[in-house]
């Protein structure tokens, strides 16, 4: 698959209004650009917008106003098929809950992941159990999710977020339900993604996570901004 010479990432006046009788705008005008290989940590209090953000990066949600950039291409002007089609094949998500299948065993749960790609499922299979390998489970590709630690079932949503060689990978408090030793691990495991030239976005709360990014940007009350003024893009 073939990607433009453009950001990753392309946000311009980018607001998002929900509607009631006393409208929130959760963002306001936010100016974003993301590079190819760029690793960045967003970080704000409760409330501040940063799901708001993530769900419209993940094309979950649309905004408002403004116009996002994915690649190059603008997802306002696609259809709804054609926006999910383009998040399989181009977005991998890495939650704090997991969301793995229970009744599914890792290597199932990974195998799930490229089912955008078009590849048949025995291909599917040989690069799900390729990604569990390399993320160190490789003797846990017949495990229910059940019988696994947590960073061990966060080693598997990786995995599974990297099928298919995602243009970005956007995590979610990826170590919000992790004891520091199993957190540290994972975060090892970004700096290794990182390091292969993928382009991350986490949404944290943790300062240490945070500072493992390559650059940080803060959120509040639905504006972005970089320490000391430097820029956001």
């Amino acid at each position: 698959m073939s990607y433009s010479a453009e950001p990753v990432v392309r946000l311009t006046g980018l607001a998002r209004t929900f509607p009631g009788a006393t409208p929130v705008a959760a963002l306001r005008g936010i100016d974003l650009e993301v590079g190819r290989g760029d690793y960045v940590a967003v970080v704000g209090p409760s409330g501040s917008g940063k799901s708001t953000l993530l769900n419209i990066l993940g094309l979950l949600d649309s905004p408002t106003s403004g116009t996002y950039l994915l690649d190059g291409i603008d997802v306002g002007a696609l259809s709804a098929g054609e926006r999910a089609a383009l998040r399989g094949h181009r977005i991998g998500f890495v939650f704090q809950d997991f969301q793995l299948i229970g009744a599914r065993t890792a290597l199932e749960n990974v195998a799930l992941g490229g089912v955008y790609t078009g590849a048949s499922l025995s291909a599917r299979t040989a690069d799900a159990a390729a990604l569990l390998a390399s993320v160190g489970l490789d003797h846990r590709l017949h495990s229910l999710p059940s019988m696994m630690s947590g960073g061990e079932r966060q080693r598997v949503a990786i995995a599974r977020a990297l099928m298919g060689v995602p243009s970005l990978l956007l995590c979610d408090e990826p170590t919000g339900n992790l004891d520091s030793h199993m957190a540290e691990q994972i975060l090892d495991l970004f700096d290794a993604v990182h390091r292969e030239g993928t382009t991350l976005l986490v949404i944290t709360h943790d300062p240490h996570t945070a500072a493992r990014a390559r650059r940080t940007l803060m959120m509040r009350d639905g504006t972005l901004s970089a320490p000391e003024g430097s820029p956001v893009g």
